[in-house]
């Protein structure tokens, strides 16, 4: 699709945020790719996942390092940037989320916290799968417009691997057992990421998106 007007572009305030979530993304995907060495370290929490489910849980760590990776790239495009590049990130990205909910779903059955962290984790799983399906279909139909705003509700529940590990060390600093505070972080991990995706989607209706062109995906 041919470029029209150049959309409006990110304000100082959320280009510093952007920056910002970028950067924790690039170390939780550091973090988390400890995972595929043989012997990692500081993995005791996920032991059992590796030892019991392994392709489901290093599917679902490769998968969403990618996604990281990938999925804010999506929302820096310029015009002059070739588009045969975003079209490339998104379909892999579009396969990692795919992918990722899917084991995601299966490694949230054994979470050790019980049903209430695993119907947490569970949701999240079913909502990345769906935005980005959504997404999917509504590029493939030519709906540009409406698979960008998949995409960005898509990507918020992505960002849910960032918001999860900003939140661990929380429950001890309010008083609450861990085991207690991981349930309700199973569901705050997630949650507000959308909620703050549907605000910012709100406010931005009827305009192109800050850092797409217009007519382009």
């Amino acid at each position: 699709m041919t470029p029209h007007a150049p959309s409006p572009r990110l304000g100082l305030g959320q280009s510093l945020a952007f920056a910002i979530m970028v950067l924790l993304a690039l170390l939780v995907c550091a973090v988390s790719a400890r995972f595929f060495l043989p012997e990692p370290p500081m993995a005791q929490a996920m032991q059992g996942h590796l030892d019991q489910r392994p392709i489901a849980f290093l599917t679902h760590v490769g998968t969403g390092i990618t996604a990281l990776l990938l999925g804010g790239i999506q929302f820096v495009t310029r015009q002059g940037v070739r588009r045969r590049w975003h079209v490339a990130a998104g379909r892999i990205y579009v396969v990692a989320c795919l992918l990722g909910a899917a084991s995601g779903l299966v490694i949230a059955q054994f979470s050790f916290a019980g049903p209430v962290a695993a119907a947490g984790f569970s949701g999240l799983a079913v909502a990345w799968f769906a935005t980005t399906a959504l997404g999917l279909r509504d590029i493939l139909a030519g709906r540009v417009a409406a698979h960008r705003r998949w995409m960005v509700r898509s990507f918020a529940l992505t960002l849910a691997a960032v918001t999860l590990r900003l939140m661990l060390p929380m429950p001890p600093l309010v008083g609450l057992d861990f085991t207690e505070g991981y349930r309700a972080i199973s569901f705050l991990c997630w949650i507000p990421n959308l909620v703050v995706a549907e605000l910012w989607l709100a406010r931005t209706r009827g305009r192109a998106l800050p850092g797409l062109a217009e007519g382009t995906a």
